[in-house]
């Protein structure tokens, strides 16, 4: 049987420093992780997955054996499955179990097996509970658990067909809308005789799309900078310094924006006008801020989403039709945006209701941007998804406010660059602000069904562990 399902109600969630080999000691280092989080499940009468860890003998050779291989880290799944690629389902301790590890975690393991994995013959191990600071910001898959759980509560008093709808942030009585998306099946890409058509646009492909809402326009500082600036002490990852577990919410358990360095709108303008220069981390977070806040499940599009709502029934290069004339009736782009961005909704909607999914910023999608897209979506034509596995490139659909018209038709694609940071001047640079990317925004979509927790924690962690 394999370790991965052997541990799958194991987490080894304890933080541990980046220790070297020589310097790992089995009762000082490895010890407590086993008996905090995993000892309670892997011993007794009837361990989970008939492996047990209570003794040097049971941890090497119950359940299949082989786990653990003195010496060599690379052959031992009790190692190599903790640094799986957190998109992997064999990844040990899954997400559901508290994983993926951090570095300095793994590191320790894999330091402790190539020092010998010496483990005392004498040594027994026992559960014990886990003791966790009061002043801790749970932004983790606990919080996803509970958030999954108020989404699920609501959507049970909302069961109707899916309809364009308006709602209010409560935190901020600030309103936004929500255009019902019907699935079905389209042609995405752009056919080889589009002009301008690119590379990494095709070959076309026909996809199906779950139905979904998106938001009619893009979000605007009206809606985000009550989220970025919050006038709390924060730590680099955005986790609030005084949480306190009696008398803070899940709400204020989702990490936020450390304050920028500068003025983020550039002085283009901020009520009514869409939020920029955030990284998809930020974007990813605030969809977990509105959930928490709303009970309605909001992350970024896929980029199947995102063009098939673009395109919104039409197969022409951009939404109205193939005259790049007409981008002056639903655009703002490099021709009349008077350099900046402009209010959102000032110019023609698409068949769907959709404002300026042309145009004014270009928009995060949640996929990791890959220039052979189609030939990766061959076997997955259904929702097709690219999960991301590094920080960069990721995908942005759309077109901005500085852009000439072959970049706002509806097939253009577009990855994420580091020089998006260039200006920084923070050491390390922020997880949170592209300050180099003036022309980027995002806009939000809710699926009609709601998913796995699993599946929500990905989207709003996508870019976490990779920073």
């Amino acid at each position: 049987m394999k370790l991965s399902l052997l541990l799958s109600v194991c987490s080894l969630g304890i933080a541990a420093g980046y220790l070297s080999a020589a310097d790992v000691d089995f009762a000082k280092d490895v010890a407590p992780i086993l008996e905090t989080n995993c000892v309670s499940c892997h011993s007794g009468d009837e361990p989970a997955g008939d492996y047990l860890l209570t003794t040097k003998e049971d941890a090497f050779e119950s359940g299949s054996g082989g786990a653990i291989l003195p010496e060599s880290p690379e052959d031992s799944m009790f190692y190599t499955m903790t640094v799986l690629p957190r998109t992997d389902e064999q990844l040990m301790p899954p997400l559901r179990s508290g994983g993926p590890l951090s570095k300095g975690e793994t590191e320790t393991l894999k330091n402790w097996i190539a020092q010998g994995a010496k483990w005392p013959d004498d040594m027994k191990l026992k559960a014990r509970a886990k003791e966790g600071p009061r002043f801790t910001t749970p932004d983790d898959f606990e919080l996803v658990k509970q958030i999954h759980a108020k989404i699920v509560t609501q959507a049970k008093k909302e069961q109707e067909d899916p309809a364009n709808y308006k709602n209010t942030i409560p935190v901020t009585e600030v309103e936004y809308e929500m255009i019902a998306i019907p699935g079905g099946e389209f042609v995405m890409g752009s056919p080889e005789t589009e002009e301008f058509r690119r590379p990494e646009e095709g070959p076309q492909a026909k996809v199906s799309v779950d139905p979904f809402w998106m938001g009619k326009c893009e979000v605007t500082w009206d809606e985000y900078e009550p989220f970025m600036i919050t006038q709390v002490d924060r730590r680099k990852d955005g986790s609030r310094i005084d949480y306190d577990t009696k008398s803070h919410t899940i709400v204020d358990a989702v990490s936020q924006p450390t304050p920028p360095y500068t003025e983020m709108s550039f002085g283009m303008g901020q009520h009514g006008y869409p939020a920029i220069s955030m990284t998809q981390h930020a974007a990813n977070k605030y969809c977990q801020w509105l959930s928490a806040q709303t009970g309605h499940f909001y992350r970024l599009p896929t980029e199947a989403e995102w063009e098939h709502a673009c395109r919104a029934g039409t197969t022409t290069a951009y939404s109205f039709g193939d005259d790049p004339e007409k981008l002056f009736d639903y655009a703002w782009f490099y021709d009349n945006a008077n350099e900046k961005y402009q209010k959102v909704g000032l110019k023609k909607p698409n068949p769907w209701g959709l404002h300026d999914m042309h145009g004014n910023v270009m928009e995060w999608c949640a996929d990791q941007y890959v220039p052979d897209y189609f030939e990766k979506i061959q076997k997955t034509t259904k929702n097709p998804y690219i999960k991301p596995v590094s920080l960069y490139p990721r995908s942005v659909r759309g077109g901005g406010w500085d852009d000439d018209p072959d970049r706002l038709r509806s097939a253009a694609r577009r990855g994420s660059e580091a020089v998006w940071k260039q200006q920084d001047p923070q050491l390390p640079k922020s997880i949170w602000y592209h300050t180099d990317a003036q022309q980027l925004g995002f806009r939000i979509v809710r699926p009609v069904k709601v998913p796995s927790p699993e599946e929500m924690y990905f989207y709003w962690n996508s870019a976490k562990d990779v920073y």
